[in-house]
């Protein structure tokens, strides 16, 4: 079950990714059904790649070292 800690600390490991771009990412919450709702900062916040980052990057990994995450969405 992929609960706030554990996605927490995942989401750790793909930070300094998005800091190095002058972005930051928060973790929101974690929903019983795997949904994990982030806020993308900074840079993130209003780039127009945005949404790949979340996909395909954040969603990519965390899909990858948590199994139970179903999605990631931005809230």
């Amino acid at each position: 079950m992929a609960d706030f800690e554990s996605v927490n600390k995942a989401i750790q490991q793909v930070r300094p990714s998005l800091q190095a771009d002058g972005g930051d990412i928060e973790l929101v919450s974690v929903s019983d059904q795997g949904k994990v709702t982030v806020k993308l900062k900074g840079a993130c916040g209003s780039c127009p790649m945005a949404l790949m980052t979340l996909k395909q990057g954040v969603e990519a990994y965390l899909k990858k070292v948590l199994p139970d995450v179903s999605e990631v969405v931005q809230g």
